[in-house]
């Protein structure tokens, strides 16, 4: 096995683009569905597990797109399987295309990216000036509120719960509410207490949808409120809007370094329903180690609204990763 991969990062998150792993399926759903025995996952846990990657390794599979109407389509995968969703992939996707001539892009102005990804088609609405990238905007599927409200009993107490779709499913709460900010020092009790919430709600009905391929939770987003920015008054730049920290944790205790971009869909989605994000306004959306992204409403549809975020990608680096017959870790391995 000898596999190359571009490595890039989304405000901290990692994501391994690789091009060389086949797929199989005649849509990129289906191939998500397939992917999950067989050759394309053990390229997964060769490139995510130590030795070679790590617990909180994130990276995707470049397919070919559904149809003509999409640049290609991408296969998500994590320590522990393959995801439906990934706003922070989409956007170091977006830089990627351009950077690499897979999309055309000008030298001054915009260029669009589109991806079919397992829970829809998403876009990826790369800015340039002077011939560089400056920004890339995650336009997402629409996005929306499952249920709000949900009682539940955690080893940190009584809480409540609400279920927000944005590609993926998240359980959404104060970190407050469990006795925790979301800072580094926290890390490991948000991870414990995000993995709790996870697979307590996973089975729950309002996480079970007509597609049985997106249900389920697939992470738990802990939330500081910080306010509200008042346009750019903070020498930030911000824009007019909720202020909010928060940490994702998903999968089965990984860690979004990012403030998670599909995460932050769901968050949009859940602020603009309580009239807490209001037109014109854009969320101002902190990470667990201080980047931002920023996010607004682009649309209100009838399947909920469809959240855009704005961020930045830079290339990492690349490698190539070789096995040699005689290893023993071949299929890597995990301390989580």
């Amino acid at each position: 096995m000898r596999i190359e991969t571009e490595d890039w990062h989304t405000a901290g998150e990692p994501f391994r683009i690789v091009t060389s792993v086949a797929t199989e399926g005649a849509s990129v759903a289906e191939r998500r569905a397939r992917a999950m025995t067989g050759e394309p996952d053990a390229a997964r846990r060769f490139l995510c597990l130590e030795p070679r990657g790590h617990d909180d390794m994130y990276g995707g599979f470049i397919t070919p797109p559904d149809d003509d109407g999409a640049d290609f389509g991408v296969l998500f995968w994590h320590k522990d399987g393959f995801s439906t969703a990934c706003g922070h992939g989409t956007i170091a996707l977006g830089a990627w295309a351009v950077e690499t001539g897979r999309v055309a892009a000008p030298d001054e102005g915009e260029a669009t990216v589109t991806i079919d990804v397992p829970s829809g088609r998403v876009q990826a609405i790369v800015r340039r000036e002077a011939g560089r990238t400056i920004e890339v905007v995650f336009r997402n599927v629409a996005s929306r509120v499952i249920a709000t409200g949900i009682p539940l009993t955690t080893s940190r107490g009584d809480v409540t719960v609400d279920l927000v779709y944005g590609g993926a499913i998240y359980a959404t709460l104060p970190a407050a509410a469990v006795g925790l900010a979301v800072e580094p020092r926290h890390t490991t009790e948000l991870i414990a207490i995000g993995r709790e919430i996870k697979w307590a709600m996973d089975a729950h009905p309002a996480a079970q949808l007509e597609d049985a391929r997106l249900s389920g939770v697939y992470g738990t987003i802990l939330v500081d409120d910080l306010g509200r920015t008042a346009g750019g008054a903070d020498g930030s730049g911000s824009p007019t809007g909720p202020h909010q920290r928060n940490v994702t944790v998903f999968a089965d205790g990984q860690v979004d370094r990012s403030p998670c971009g599909s995460g932050t869909a769901a968050r949009v989605a859940l602020l603009h329903e309580r009239g807490l994000l209001e037109p014109g306004e854009a969320l101002t959306h902190d990470s667990i180690i201080g980047t931002r992204f920023t996010a607004r409403v682009a649309e209100e549809t009838a399947d909920g609204v469809v959240p855009e975020v704005t961020a930045m990608a830079y290339r990492v680096g690349t490698s190539t990763f070789e096995l040699d017959p005689r290893d023993p870790l071949a299929t890597g391995f995990s301390l989580r």
